[in-house]
């Protein structure tokens, strides 16, 4: 009996050791990402910042699901930064009508929104913009004459799209999508992102909602579909964060600002296609970036 209260209590002061999460420690901080490539990047590049430029404890939680599993989360209080991006905070969460495309009025209205709304604050936004895009093989976009999305409504009914499954559901998804462009499509596939590049490329897909970052665009020879109905809104990432923990730690916002001219469209499409073609971890693809940069040393 002796041996067991001694097991127990042992037991009960590791548990304690090991911490029951951020709330065991005011100088903790947690961040999250979505389930793709260029969020886990993102939580890499922020959380190696961060740990360099501070003297914050950074918890790392990629991979976590999509907006509302997130937002849920940091309402929680579980993480205290993600990268968020302006078109899906617009419509999917602010659920805001969608009249101008225009990225800086984009931004401000979200940044007020979420303020007003969430007491989140929004930091400054990355110089990317991974809107959704409509992407063919560029031998059969020719072929066919297709520059625009307009052009694709002669011959939709002879295609397949595939698309991400969060396409199928969301306002600026494909319903509307199809409504806009008077489109009819052979069929529709939803699918995982990671798969539908390489169906394209193949030939098992005619076109893809494509991510406008991704580096298997150019790598495998795929054309972007003009949106020449300006369909897609702006999607410009930016660091988000609760504005009571950014008022406790205001250096949070100047370390990650420093990322937000140097990530444009063309770098990140690099760094995504060195974890997706290249096979590097993102961890080292970040590492590399923020060294090549001189926000961090080697």
């Amino acid at each position: 009996m002796k041996k067991l209260i001694l097991l127990l209590l042992a037991l009960t002061l590791v548990l304690s050791a090991c911490g029951g999460g951020k709330e065991d420690s005011e100088n903790t901080i947690v961040i999250g990402g979505k389930k793709f490539t260029e969020q886990i990047i993102l939580v890499n590049l922020m959380s190696q910042l961060l740990e360099e430029k501070t003297d914050l404890d950074v918890v790392e939680k990629a991979d976590l699901g999509p907006t509302d599993v997130l937002q849920q989360a940091m309402k929680d209080g579980d993480i205290d930064i993600y990268a968020e991006y302006t078109g899906t905070a617009y419509m999917i969460v602010l659920k805001e009508e969608l009249d101008t495309t225009d990225p800086d009025v984009i931004y401000d209205r979200v940044k007020k929104g979420y303020a007003e709304k969430y007491d989140i604050t929004w930091l400054d936004p990355f110089q990317f913009n991974n809107t959704y895009a409509i992407a063919m093989r560029e031998e059969q976009a020719e072929e066919l004459g297709i520059e625009k999305v307009s052009d694709m409504q002669a011959h939709s009914s002879d295609l397949i799209l595939g698309s991400d499954f969060d396409f199928l559901e969301r306002e600026d998804g494909i319903t509307n999508f199809n409504e806009v462009y008077g489109l009819e499509w052979k069929e529709n596939k939803g699918m995982d992102p990671g798969l539908m590049y390489s169906a394209v490329k193949d030939g098992n897909l005619d076109a893809i909602t494509a991510y406008a970052t991704d580096g298997r665009i150019p790598r495998f020879d795929l054309r972007i579909i003009e949106d020449d109905k300006g369909f897609f809104p702006p999607y410009f990432a930016a660091p988000i964060m609760p504005t009571e923990v950014l008022e406790k730690h205001p250096e949070i916002a100047d370390v990650l600002n420093e990322l937000a001219p140097l990530l444009t469209m063309e770098k990140m499409a690099e760094l995504n296609s060195k974890v997706d073609i290249d096979g590097e971890r993102s961890s080292t693809v970040a590492k590399d970036f923020l060294i090549e940069e001189g926000l961090i040393s080697e």
